[in-house]
């Protein structure tokens, strides 16, 4: 919804720091790699066929994003991939205060981004189990 409106530069940056993200915790799972696999979709690229954690570079990925509106697009649907696997790790937490500090957005920002991305992940859940469900509805 949000992550279409970055730059072509942007969406390629976004996608690696979705990437590091995920693997910061330890804990790259199958949910990860959904919501992962859906922004590329949103974004209209390709998923990476793999990623090097020690080859990131955090600072220079951040310096991609130029916008306020485009730094702020980060770190709500970072938010979604944070709160998909119903954890907020401190690795986590911590790149998100580097991140927020590096584009000057304040915690109070932040913590709202982190409400509404732990909704957004909610009701992503919610989406998938009315997709899948066998019943007919009558209407």
């Amino acid at each position: 919804m949000l992550l279409m409106k970055l730059q072509s530069k942007e969406k390629f940056s976004f996608l690696q720091l979705a990437h590091y993200l995920a693997r910061i915790d330890n804990k790259y799972g199958e949910r990860e790699e959904e919501i992962i696999s859906e922004y590329c979709t949103e974004m209209g690229i390709e998923n990476l066929d793999s990623f090097d954690m020690d080859k990131f570079s955090l600072e220079d990925i951040l310096k991609d994003f130029k916008s306020e509106a485009s730094k702020r697009i980060v770190i709500l649907e970072l938010m979604i991939l944070i709160h998909i696997d119903h954890s907020f790790n401190i690795n986590e937490q911590i790149l998100i205060e580097k991140i927020s500090d590096s584009f000057g957005i304040e915690i109070n920002d932040v913590n709202d981004y982190s409400q509404w991305g732990k909704s957004v992940a909610m009701l992503y859940e919610v989406a998938k189990i009315f997709i899948n469900e066998k019943k007919n509805f009558i209407n």
